[in-house]
């Protein structure tokens, strides 16, 4: 049986965010059927997992090699597992909490909503440096400014960066830092021409990005509950300083960077493209930098962030009012494409549309949205999380939908390919293959949330998804459940196994023995 140990640094695989590993060569379409393949084992954490596992390969710890998953939690920890299961218990565990010194995750109820409940600590995806043997992450915290008070105290809400030593846990670069930030602007909650971020009311939820020696933490709200901004900020990794910071709204309100968790996307030029959310818009109009409801490029120029580019759809006050969010997904950068328009992205929202964009041209706003390449309507619900990519084909899925493959043609997406049945709620995907060989589509159906139910893991072949090849409630006596559904979370496929995230466990699965 070939291996190929192939690692997962980062959310969805690489900074295009396609969601494909292509360097597995053990799970195939033949095998991964109920018969096979199945749950082998599960990790217990202490919390939620929203944040994608990661995996690094032959990482020696305690002098001796290990395949290790990185899991981090709501319950502000981070572990580092043998994703073998050999042993079963932790490598290491950090925990960013000292109940004894009044520091404490934030409870649901501090942030008016259960969108992330019962407690929220760490929700985005780490990303991995492997050269420099660190991982990065931030952790939300309550924090009592007199710890000794015992009666009607009062409480800080901090967001920190930190660099872990991948192989014990421990704090590097001189951190943590506390993530700070404020822009001119005269927004609904500035103060004499100030926005100063809120500690309690933003949410880092999109996975981190790294590139070129600089982390991008990407920040929206909790629910729709003001005052807040979408902010994007940039940090040195290798000081843990702050280089730049942009604001969505500096001007106005609201515009959240949350992209269902998914992360800020790169192209092969080092631009980088977030999708908004609901807010004011202005950016069509002279002197205009509010940027709601938008696909925006970017690039880090001498400390400051520059607005290359942006797409807006034409009824953009529509989604507003009537909370729509364009940003409920990442961007996908697609690889070059034959046809007139070889740099293309494909995105979807709220709005239930596929969008399918120049990005040499992303077409500003325009009536008929004239700037976009395609616009894919035919979706039975909202669209969350982002997208896939492989071997020519996109996958997307709508809430209480089918899984649909578009196939594309010079850069044109044709019609699609269904699912047998519809497969999900506020689900994720992410894609295994060989190259171009033994493509499948995991999905992880977060169906069950609302009700704590468990999450299903289900795989579709990828050259044609009306095949359905496992789904984890198919064997007898439940087999292979798993545990509690979280929203958004994208199984991480790895050297023959594949690790799905859920409520106070990892589950893996893999080939039955």
């Amino acid at each position: 049986m070939s291996v190929s140990l192939a690692g997962v640094f980062t959310q969805r695989y690489d900074n295009s965010r396609s969601g494909l590993n292509a360097q597995e060569t053990v799970l195939t379409p033949t095998n991964v059927s109920q018969n096979q393949f199945g749950k082998l084992f599960s990790f217990p954490v202490d919390g939620q997992v929203q944040a994608e596992p990661l995996y690094v390969p032959k990482l020696t710890i305690n002098q001796s090699p290990h395949n290790v998953l990185f899991v981090a939690t709501e319950h502000d920890s981070v572990y580092a597992f043998d994703a073998d299961g050999q042993p079963a218990t932790p490598l290491w565990q950090v925990s960013f909490l000292n109940p004894a010194a009044g520091i404490t995750t934030v409870p649901s109820q501090d942030v008016e909503t259960g969108d992330i409940s019962p407690e929220i600590g760490i929700t985005a995806t780490p990303v991995i440096d492997s050269a420099g043997g660190t991982i990065y992450l931030t952790a939300k915290t309550k924090e009592l400014q007199d710890p000794s008070c015992t009666s009607n105290c009062n409480y800080n809400y901090v967001h920190r960066l930190h660099a872990l030593d991948i192989a014990t846990g421990a704090e590097k670069l001189g951190g943590p830092v506390v993530i700070a930030a404020s822009v001119p602007g005269t927004g609904y909650d500035s103060v004499n021409g100030t926005v100063t971020f809120s500690g309690l009311r933003q949410l880092q939820r999109p996975a981190l990005l790294l590139l070129d020696e600089v982390l991008y933490l990407g920040f929206g709200s909790h629910g729709d509950n003001d005052p807040y901004h979408g902010w994007l900020m940039a940090y040195d990794a290798n000081t843990l300083q702050q280089v730049a910071v942009f604001n969505v709204t500096p001007n106005g309100k609201q515009g959240s960077i949350w992209q269902g968790g998914g992360g800020p996307s790169v192209d092969a030029a080092g631009n980088v493209y977030v999708v908004t959310a609901n807010g004011t818009f202005d950016a069509s109009t002279a002197g205009g930098i509010d940027y709601s409801n938008s696909v925006v490029k970017l690039q880090l120029n001498a400390g400051h962030f520059q607005v290359l580019d942006y797409f807006a759809p034409d009824d953009q006050a529509f989604l507003d009012e009537n909370d729509f969010d364009l940003g409920a997904g990442p961007a996908l950068v697609l690889p070059d494409q034959p046809g007139p328009y070889p740099h293309l992205l494909a995105t979807a929202g709220k709005d239930s549309c596929l969008w399918i964009l120049n990005r040499d041209n992303l077409g500003k706003q325009q009536a008929y949205n004239a700037g976009a390449v395609q616009q894919i309507q035919g979706f039975g619900g909202w669209l969350f999380a982002g997208g896939n990519y492989w071997n020519g084909n996109l996958y997307f899925q709508a809430v209480h939908d089918f899984l649909k493959q578009f196939p594309l043609h010079s850069g044109t997406a044709e019609p699609p390919i269904n699912s047998p049945e519809h497969v999900g709620s506020r689900s994720s995907m992410a894609i295994s293959a060989n190259r171009a060989s033994q493509g499948i589509v995991w999905f992880a159906d977060a169906s069950a949330v609302a009700s704590s139910g468990p999450a299903v893991l289900r795989a579709f072949d990828a050259t044609n998804v009306s095949t359905e090849l496992y789904d984890s409630t198919q064997a007898l006596n439940l087999r292979d459940q798993a545990g509690p559904a979280v929203k958004f979370v994208i199984p991480t496929i790895a050297n023959g196994k594949v690790y799905l995230g859920a409520g106070g466990e990892v589950d893996v699965y893999g080939l039955l023995r």
